[in-house]
Formats: structure tokens, C-alpha cells, sequence
């Protein structure tokens, strides 16, 4: 039943995107602009995505065999599928009152009535599917139905399944992100490009830890750690609050002392080494709270992120991280402290990045986001990732960190008390109910 594990998550970023159009829509009531090029970039994503990928597999694989196994299919199928029908007509209706905004006054309350009733669709049709049509899906489909609908949704060399596919839907949503009102999004005029690249992992051991033990005075907040990353892996440490994961990374970044331990990265152990001699090794991270330096300017903090790296470098790798972050292009000469939470938090991971990190360690990066930020935070990491970068996730919010990792470790008041694959611990009934919430 992988497919319907996809399935969710596409409706979670459907969800998030009609969310965002409807406080858009307050904001334009209350006199706000009509920013044309943000509602373009979301209805391009809601035509490639919905209504040309997510729309079609739904069609020509669990629709189609829910009726052949179910007479009560039709009943809830030919709603949903009348639905899909019927979504690009509605997208052309949207696209031309949008262009009518022009003129301002009516055309704007024409607008976003017609935008309020389209997304009070979507979210009833994901209601429907995930309510009616799933869990009849779940009853009456069988192992070899189950089979042929997750091989066709898991395809990778299916135009509209595969990776290339999925680099496409995250360009697009980062578009949305970029360019979405600063309430929401990051406010931007141009909204760059994540330059996904070819997925690589599994090389050498890159960092191994073990028994490692850190103290606040008698508290003992690490009880013996052990866990390893791989070149090229993204690894997940997830937990509740207060389960020490903010403190494993102070203290394999050096800055918050080890009792007990050995840490060996990159072949070398750094056990004894300073904070500052780990990060020119390439141990560079996003600390939790962004902790941007607020008095100087958002160019002063890239430059200090490579402080370590040679002159001559620093000017193209800025033009990098502008490149994918155009807001802080924008804004390069203002104070990192005007910036809203999600400018810094991409502040941050760009500082970070500077850095030419052979580990980036991630420290709650979501923390405190809109929830259209919150997936573009994990859409920059999975790019990253694309790229080949080897990354070390800290984050309580269990389930969209496991989603994309490659493995995943659960930490509980110091001690790792289970490992395995990030969508194995996903599938873990314990991690479900103490972390996801199923």
C-alpha cells in the first residue's frame, strides 16, 4: 500500500496550497495587492501536479480497480472522478479572473470568491478520498492489485511518476514559496532555482560515533550514543522535547562538552578537537533558531558562513545560495534581524552552505514556519540531498523528516532506543503512536 502512503503526502502539499490561497485571499479582501506572478506559479503547480499527475495515476490504477473489485465504488468514484474532470475548466476560470484583477475593485472580490470556492474544493475532494475512497481501497483491493498499483506509482522511469517527475514538482513548489506573500512565504519578486541534481548515496562511513555521553552538571543528557552517516545519506535523529537531540549536535559540533566517547569523522578522530577546528574539518551547521546575526547584514552573515574558505570562492558560492534563496539577493544589504522566520531560516541553511560543508548538520529547521514554508524547508533539504550532499537532520517533526531520510534514528531522554530505514521506522507501530500520531 505504498501508493497510498504518496497519495497522503501529495494531499498534504494540496492541503498546504489551498491553506495559503485562502489567507491570501483574507489579505487581498483587507486591501492587500493581487500578486499576479505568485498566483501563476500556483496555478502552473496545480495544473502539472493535480491535474496531470496526481489526478491521472489516481484514474488509471486505484479508481480503476476499486470498480472492478467493488460495486459500492461507483457511488464515491464517480464524484471524485467527475471532480478531476472538471478541475482544468476551473483552473482556466481562475487563471482569467486573475487576469481581470487589473482593473481592481469587483474583479478583485470576483476574484477570491472564486478562489474561496476552489479551494473549499480541493479540501473537500482530499476529504472524500481520504475518508470514502481509501479505506474502501484498503477492504476490498487485494495483494496482487496492491502490487500493480505500487510498482506503476513508485516507477522511476515514468515521466509522471519518476525522479525527474518529483525534481519537477519541487521546482515548482519552490516557486510558490519564493514568490508567496512574506506573511506566508518568503516574499520574493523572482523565485531562483533549487538545481536539483543526481542522487547519490550509501558511499564510506563519514561519521561514526560511539558511547557517546554529555553532561549538564549531574544530569547525564547523553547516555552512550552510537550512530553512523554515510557519504551521500541524509540521516534523521527524531524525538520528543527534552530527548537530548539539540544536545547530540552541540556536542558533535564541539560546543557543549563530551564525558564520554569517541567521534570519528572523516576517518580522523575529532574526539579532542574545538568547535572551530571541527568546522573547518566540514562540520557545518543550521543551528536551531536560525541565530542569524541580527545588526549585520544578510551578505555579512553569508561571508562570515565562509570564513574558513578561500576569498577567491566566496563570491561564487554566494551567488549560489542566491540563486536558490532570491529573497535574501533582494534584501542582501539589510539587517539579517528585518528578515521574517522563514528569510532566516534560509538565511541559516545558506550560511551553513557557505561553509562547503562535507557534513551539514540541521537543527529543527522547521521550527516556527508556516506551514508553505515548512514543506519548502524540506524541499531545499531534498535537493540538497539530490546534489550529493551527506546531511544530519534534527527535527521533532517526525514524520517529514523519516519521509526523506535514507535512515532514521528515535533518541529518548539520551539513549537511541531504534534505527532503521526512514520509512521502516515510519512503519514502526511504536514510533507511530509516541511520534506521528497514527
Amino acid at each position: 500500500m505504498e501508493s497510498l502512503r504518496i497519495i497522503t503526502e501529495e494531499h498534504q502539499n494540496l492541503w498546504r496550497i489551498a491553506t495559503t490561497l485562502d489567507l491570501v485571499a483574507d489579505e487581498i479582501d483587507a486591501g492587500g495587492k493581487v500578486e499576479v506572478p505568485f498566483f501563476a506559479s500556483v496555478f502552473d503547480y496545480i495544473e502539472q501536479f493535480m491535474d496531470r499527475s496526481h489526478h491521472a495515476k489516481e484514474d488509471d490504477f486505484l479508481f480503476r480497480l476499486l470498480r472492478e473489485r467493488s460495486t459500492e465504488a461507483a457511488t464515491v468514484l464517480d464524484r471524485l472522478q467527475a471532480e478531476h474532470k472538471n478541475g482544468p475548466e476551473l483552473l482556466r476560470d481562475l487563471r482569467a479572473k486573475l487576469g481581470a484583477t487589473a482593473g481592481g475593485g469587483e474583479n478583485n472580490a470576483a476574484f477570491t470568491a472564486a478562489l474561496r470556492n476552489y479551494t473549499q474544493g480541493i479540501k473537500g475532494h482530499i476529504r472524500s478520498e481520504e475518508k470514502d475512497a481509501m479505506p474502501l481501497a484498503r477492504e476490498v483491493l487485494t495483494a496482487d492489485d496492491w502490487s500493480e498499483i505500487d510498482k506503476a506509482f513508485l516507477d522511476n522511469d515514468d515521466p509522471l511518476f519518476g525522479g525527474k517527475a518529483k525534481a519537477e514538482f519541487r521546482e515548482l513548489f519552490h516557486r510558490i514559496a519564493s514568490l508567496a506573500p512574506e506573511s506566508i512565504g518568503l516574499g520574493a519578486h523572482s523565485a531562483g532555482s533549487l538545481q536539483p541534481g543526481a542522487a547519490r548515496a550509501g558511499g564510506d562511513v563519514l561519521l561514526s560515533v560511539k558511547g557517546m555521553e554529555s553532561c549538564y552538571g549531574r544530569i547525564k543528557a547523553l547516555k552512550g550514543i552510537d550512530l553512523e552517516v554515510r557519504q551521500g545519506e541524509l540521516v534523521a535523529l527524531v524525538g520528543a522535547n527534552g530527548a537530548g537531540k539539540t544536545t547530540f549536535l552541540r556536542t558533535l559540533s564541539g560546543v557543549q562538552p563530551m564525558s564520554a566517547g569517541k567521534i570519528m569523522f572523516n576517518g580522523e578522530d575529532i574526539s579532542k578537537l574545538r568547535a572551530d577546528l571541527r568546522m573547518r574539518r566540514g562540520i557545518c551547521q543550521s543551528p536551531e533558531g536560525r541565530q542569524v546575526f541580527g545588526p549585520l547584514s544578510i551578505e555579512d552573515n553569508l561571508r562570515l558562513g565562509a570564513y574558513t574558505q578561500p576569498k577567491q570562492q566566496v563570491t561564487e558560492d554566494m551567488e549560489k545560495v542566491f540563486s536558490m534563496f532570491p529573497i535574501l539577493k533582494e534584501k542582501r544589504a539589510l539587517p539579517a534581524g528585518t528578515l521574517s522566520g522563514g528569510q532566516q531560516q534560509m538565511l541559516a541553511i545558506g550560511r551553513a552552505l557557505m561553509g562547503r560543508p562535507k557534513m551539514l548538520l540541521l537543527d529543527e529547521p522547521s521550527m516556527g514556519l508556516a506551514p508553505l514554508l515548512v514543506e519548502e524547508v524540506f524541499n531545499v533539504v531534498k535537493t540538497l540531498k539530490a546534489q550529493g550532499m551527506t546531511i544530519f537532520l534534527v527535527e521533532q517533526n517526525a514524520f517529514a523528516a523519516l519521509a526523506i531520510a535514507d535512515r532514521g534514528y528515535v533518541l529518548e531522554t539520551g539513549n537511541i532506543t531504534l534505527t532503521g530505514t526512514g520509512q521502516e521506522l515510519i512503519s514502526n507501530e511504536q514510533v507511530r503512536a509516541a511520534y506521528l500520531g497514527m
